[in-house]
């Protein structure tokens, strides 16, 4: 029996017009742009414009990624959406999305992984395929990290940035093969890194809005620790499921979270400062967002060639860890 191949046949990326620099942060806040240079790598990043919402960036990114695959939006089956942006609680921002798209009938779903979101997407989304029932699935990440961050936190303020990527998983078309995929997490260390306030543990009210715990908040040294133990070990495991080796990597794409970790995980992987892509600079970290627009920039811009090994890698709250080999 033949087994139909998945693989990704279109990329998209959106990126929202505004953009914030460091020296508009110094206007702010208490910081200054080497401060925020030397810590994080990051120059600037975009905000959303009023009325921009992660369904609407998402189909931003998801109209040049259908177009690049040749799919129609009716002939997808399945549209998962990595975001805890959402544009609200209820429905699904996949759902928003699926109709923007003029698409009916595809199952939808959203996924909160925080910044392994788009892998996580993908992990489902080609093993759902893998059971017969989908022949053409959107994976999106979207957030609109600026309306969860307090702009009064220097600490926090500084990193995040708003976007949205897209990829088109088509079965038997060829395309580009995932060769496998690992995600994992542990909620013990979930106070990390969170969002207080907005659920049932922490129902929105006055005094939970004056106390500011609709905001994101980061213990950023433990964080920064875990980041980098736990994405260099989720790269060793999907290179060993793989069988491949840190040396045949052509292009290591990590979340976009801050340059010091990158170069960390890099330098744990011993893959060459020069194979790791990095955007960071330009769009700050966009949690789930920053691989998937990560690898469609890569790929519009011609630097990913036939045949290269792509590892994406990603860690996230939850705390959430991620990687996927892609063979190009």
């Amino acid at each position: 029996m033949t087994v139909e191949t998945i693989g990704i046949t279109g990329t998209g990326y959106y990126l929202p017009e505004r953009v914030l620099t460091n020296f508009d942060l110094e206007k702010m806040v208490d910081t200054s742009d080497q401060w925020i240079l030397e810590r994080t790598g990051i120059r600037q990043r975009r905000l959303a414009a009023p009325g921009e919402t992660a369904s609407s960036m998402a189909e931003a990114a998801s109209r040049p990624a259908l177009a690049a695959a040749g799919v129609d939006p009716e002939q997808l089956d399945l549209i998962i959406l990595g975001t805890f942006t959402a544009d609200q609680p209820l429905p699904a921002a996949a759902c928003l999305l699926q109709a923007r798209l003029g698409n009916h009938t595809a199952a939808c779903f959203d996924i909160s992984a925080a910044c392994c979101g788009f892998i996580y997407a993908l992990e489902l989304g080609e093993k759902l395929m893998l059971g017969g029932r989908y022949r053409n699935a959107l994976i999106v990440a979207s957030e609109v990290l600026s309306c969860v961050t307090d702009w009064q936190d220097r600490n926090t303020c500084v990193l995040f940035g708003d976007g949205a990527g897209a990829v088109v998983l088509s079965k038997g078309a060829g395309g580009h093969r995932i060769l496998d995929t690992y995600i994992g997490a542990d909620g013990e260390y979930a106070s990390l890194l969170k969002v207080e306030a907005g659920g049932s543990a922490v129902p929105i009210t006055r005094e939970v809005l004056d106390r500011r715990e609709q905001y994101v908040r980061m213990e950023g040294n433990k964080v920064f620790k875990l980041a980098v133990s736990s994405m260099a070990r989720s790269a060793r495991r999907v290179l060993k499921q793989a069988g491949g080796t840190a040396g045949e990597v052509t292009w290591l794409l990590p979340h976009q979270a801050n340059l010091r970790i990158m170069k960390a995980v890099a330098k744990s992987l011993k893959i060459p400062e020069e194979r790791v892509y990095i955007n960071v600079d330009r769009y700050g970290n966009m949690s789930g967002a920053t691989v998937p627009v990560g690898l469609a920039e890569m790929d519009h811009n011609g630097v990913l060639k036939p045949g290269d090994l792509v590892l994406m890698v990603a860690f996230g709250g939850g705390l959430t860890w991620s990687a996927s080999l892609v063979r190009w």
